[in-house]
């Protein structure tokens, strides 16, 4: 993602997060109930706090407009927030910071206890929350329905400024300012926003009511999130825009935190001046990739990379494993796939019939330029890798950024390595990867290639083309 020069101000209402783990080993005596030994408890700011926190995680400079009270909860959520590097505008909170206890056992959550009471009006925000936000490169109001972005200044605030705006709505809260970005509501809250009935199937249902609630609200763009199945974008086309999730992020069953993920990275792309459709797609990919890593439980823990980013070489090492247990073959081949043109797809079938799976080594952007010169790749090994594992032939991709795919090959050991028909027939010059391959019994093959088909030839036609028509053009 781009650097953004410029902070993303996260507007809305925080709370603590406390979860408290224990053991149910009886029941108590004067009441059928479990009875929770704790073992160990866990704080992190919730609501906005988590947005916040979610986008100062990926890197991004991050500013909190948010409303606290003078209590322990309060000094909690700040004391975790600026060590995470979130700069704090808290306006002054009547009454109790609001918290969220949850009692788990055994990996399920027992009970919840909220603390903090009715939401209370805050107080005037303070000066310098008025001025991160028109200096802003992006604003993300994440509302809780507490009451915050009800604030008279603060709203007049938000309807002023002149960065993008993406509003994430909560059913109790008040409608986006006119001409706001993005807003992100889910299916259930799209409904309850708008009254619609839910008629037909969610996609239908996502596409009318988002329409609809895009003409209420005024705003550019209403991005609905639909969990597993992605989001559905409703812009001022009539067509709205389905964006599945990657096929290849696997899901868990805590969700916590994964809208406020979506709309942080919606957000953030905003201000490195991504469009909105673009905007959408990374929000999909890095929150499904949130939800795998284990929502909120698993913040500790390093995220998946959204699909189309460098496939770690431990995935293919892990297939490589399962096929070899299996007593099947392994095969592997390698290249830079800078254009893919007929020519890859028939190497790569031709491949993947020789064993039980086909891991393709794939030269990064740096491997290419020292070996095709500073004009390439045309493509980034992100792209080029994505289209290589959408093939039905390819198990499995790794990058590798040296001159040749030896350190790769060494960790995979391929049991057949395979090449294209140019490096076939008499006088072809020996693979370099030859030896190495036959040192732990490996054979090398070539396929057979499509004649007339290559990348540079491609490159060239598209040149020529290019010239031609701007030559007839004067």
């Amino acid at each position: 993602m781009p650097v953004v020069s410029r902070p993303l101000v996260v507007v809305g209402d925080a709370l603590l997060d406390r979860d408290v783990e224990g053991a149910v080993n009886r029941v108590c005596p004067d009441a059928p109930v479990p009875v929770l030994d704790e073992r160990a408890s866990t704080d992190r700011p919730g609501g906005a706090g988590l947005a916040a926190l979610l986008a100062a995680a990926q890197g991004t400079e991050v500013a909190l407009v948010t409303a606290l009270a003078d209590d322990a909860a309060g000094a909690r959520i700040a004391e975790l927030l600026t060590t995470a590097g979130v700069r704090l505008y808290p306006l002054r909170l009547p009454g109790a910071t609001p918290e969220k206890i949850r009692l788990r056992a055994g990996g399920q959550t027992l009970l919840r206890l909220d603390r903090g009471g009715e939401p209370r009006p805050p107080g005037e925000p303070p000066e310098a929350a008025l001025e991160v936000l028109a200096s802003a490169g992006a604003i993300l109001v994440s509302d809780y329905g507490r009451g915050l972005v009800r604030q008279p200044a603060l709203r007049a605030a938000l309807a002023d400024a002149s960065a993008p705006v993406v509003w994430d709505p909560h059913p109790r809260g008040p409608v986006a300012v006119p001409g706001a970005r993005l807003t992100t509501p889910n299916l259930a809250e799209l409904r309850q926003l708008t009254g619609d009935a839910g008629a037909g199937s969610p996609l239908s249902t996502a596409t009318r009511a988002g329409h609809e609630l895009r003409r209420r609200w005024r705003v550019g763009a209403v991005a609905v999130t639909m969990g597993a199945d992605g989001a559905v974008l409703c812009h001022s086309g009539s067509t709205p825009l389905v964006v599945p999730p990657p096929s290849d992020v696997e899901r868990a069953e805590d969700t916590c935190g994964a809208g406020d993920r979506f709309a942080a990275t919606a957000a953030t792309a905003l201000a490195a001046g991504a469009v909105t459709s673009e905007a959408v797609q990374e929000a999909v990919a890095a929150a499904s990739a949130y939800v795998a890593a284990g929502g909120a439980a698993g913040l500790a823990r390093r995220e998946p990379e959204p699909a189309g980013s460098r496939r770690p070489a431990s995935a293919a090492e892990e297939l490589v494993a399962r096929v070899r247990a299996d007593g099947g073959t392994v095969v592997a081949t390698g290249g830079c796939f800078d254009i893919l043109h007929a020519g890859h797809v028939a190497t790569l079938q031709a491949a993947r019939r020789l064993g039980d799976c086909l891991v393709v080594c794939l030269n990064s952007d740096r491997s290419v330029r020292a070996l095709k010169g500073p004009d390439r790749p045309v493509n980034p090994e992100a792209d080029r890798a994505r289209l290589l594992a959408a093939l039905d032939c390819v198990d499995a991709v790794v990058v590798f950024d040296e001159p040749t795919p030896a350190t790769a090959l060494a960790r995979l050991r391929p049991d057949v390595w395979v090449k294209g028909g140019d490096y076939a027939g008499d006088g072809a010059p020996e693979l370099p990867e030859a030896e190495l391959v036959r040192g732990w019994g490996g054979r090398v093959v070539t396929v057979p290639y499509l004649a007339g088909r290559s990348t540079t030839a491609t490159i060239s036609a598209a040149r020529s083309r290019g010239a031609r028509l701007v030559k007839g053009a004067r």
